[in-house]
């Protein structure tokens, strides 16, 4: 750990540079240049029993990810689809199945790359593979979570060196058993190098590579001709940017807020259904907070980008009040995560929500903040840290009794 901190300065500096120099993207790579990892590996969709781990490669290539528990690598995973095995493509997701709670497991990356195809003979090419890396699964019945919330960046990476480094410890122990990245990383989604310069390549030079990260989709995710391009670089459940799951005491909800703008805002082309899509995201929210598993867990955390609430008047922000609103109020949250404003705020129950809801800050130096939570199954502890360290939210809620 106090490696970690000792690297910090040359870190910022690297990360500093590459956003200073508009990238290339690794898709004009040169074509004699030798296969090489371009980004990677990072640890997405961790559960008790299974992990998706992801990584970039220069060429074309059939990859594998080698891994075991305690310090043996003995079992190989790779992806298939409709039967045919992952190959021919630079963007890997590998998922580890059948994975032990509470253990460490040891990985590297493989990938072969794949010159050509000659009828029914593949032409295969250099393998490369990684350093052997770790990880842990959560255990089955976890008591405890620990996570940091970022929202806002505007493709400013050396934000998450600095807020990480600075408040993402205690002592020389990390704090956070995954990070989320809540809307707004990127202004407009251009181009690859730009999603792994800004985000990818800054967590895995930290934490990505032994902790998962989840990056929800704020407004300016869905801005620019790269940005449906999103979903093939992060792991997310059933491909869609809406999703629930389990880890510890928490439920946590992840809804997209979509963009602010209305649908038919010159800025889309008449390209843009975000409407209808909140509309059918409501549909599942009211299927999640019905569920036994929101029911019976012992805190619910929502985490999206647009609060429905203290988030203006854009049409975005009004239409998801409408269809999220009422579901979310008769659902006994306990507390709401968002950004959106650059301004952080905290705000307690009153009549137009019945929970409480942290905004965070961002993204200029003064105003950025880190928000840390801590939840056990009886308490749940946050704390909005602003970047020069002075605590601007706080919220501790003891567990509700639920129907």
């Amino acid at each position: 750990m106090l490696s970690d901190r000792r690297s910090f300065l040359e870190k910022m500096s690297q990360i500093g540079a590459l956003s200073l120099v508009p990238g290339t993207s690794a898709l004009a790579a040169n074509p004699e240049e030798k296969n090489h990892f371009i980004a990677g590996p990072y640890l997405q969709n961790m559960e008790s029993d299974e992990v998706t781990i992801m990584w970039i490669t220069s060429k074309n290539c059939f990859s594998w990810v080698e891994y075991g528990e305690g310090n043996y690598a003995i079992n190989k995973a790779f992806a298939y689809n409709n039967g045919l095995i992952e190959a021919n493509n630079r963007i890997h997701k590998i998922t580890l199945p059948n994975l032990k709670p509470g253990l460490n497991h040891k990985y590297k990356i493989v990938s072969t790359e794949i010159i050509g195809f000659k009828g029914s003979k593949v032409e295969f090419g250099e393998t490369i593979s990684s350093a052997m890396l770790s990880f842990k699964t959560p255990a089955a019945n976890e008591e405890e979570v620990k996570f940091v919330v970022f929202n806002d960046i505007h493709d400013r990476p050396q934000i998450i060196p600095q807020l990480l480094y600075r408040h993402g410890y205690t002592g020389n122990i990390r704090d956070y058993d995954f990070v989320v990245f809540n809307g707004d990383c990127f202004d407009w989604v251009t181009e690859e190098q730009q999603l792994i310069d800004h985000l990818i390549k800054p967590t895995t030079d930290i934490f990505s590579n032994e902790f998962p990260f989840i990056l929800t989709q704020g407004n300016h995710e869905c801005r620019g001709g790269f940005s449906r391009h999103i979903p093939e670089y992060f792991a997310y459940p059933e491909n869609k940017f809406y999703y629930a799951f389990t880890r510890g005491p928490v439920r946590f909800v992840i809804l997209d807020s979509g963009e602010d703008k209305t649908d038919d805002s010159v800025e889309y082309g008449g390209l843009a259904a975000f409407d209808r899509y909140r509309e059918n995201q409501a549909k599942w929210l009211e299927k999640e907070v019905a569920s036994e598993e929101f029911k019976k867990a012992d805190f619910r955390i929502v985490l999206i980008h647009i609060s429905p609430y203290h988030s203006g008047d854009w049409h975005g922000t009004l239409h998801c009040q409408k269809v999220f609103g009422p579901i979310l109020n008769k659902a006994k949250i306990d507390i709401q995560i968002s950004g959106h404003t650059h301004r952080y705020m905290t705000h307690d129950a009153d009549a137009t929500h019945n929970y409480p809801i942290v905004i965070g800050g961002g993204p200029i130096e003064g105003n950025r903040t880190l928000i840390k939570v801590r939840v056990t199954k009886k308490e749940l502890n946050l704390k909005m840290i602003r970047d020069d360290g002075e605590v601007v939210g706080k919220f501790q809620i003891a567990k509700k009794a639920k129907n």
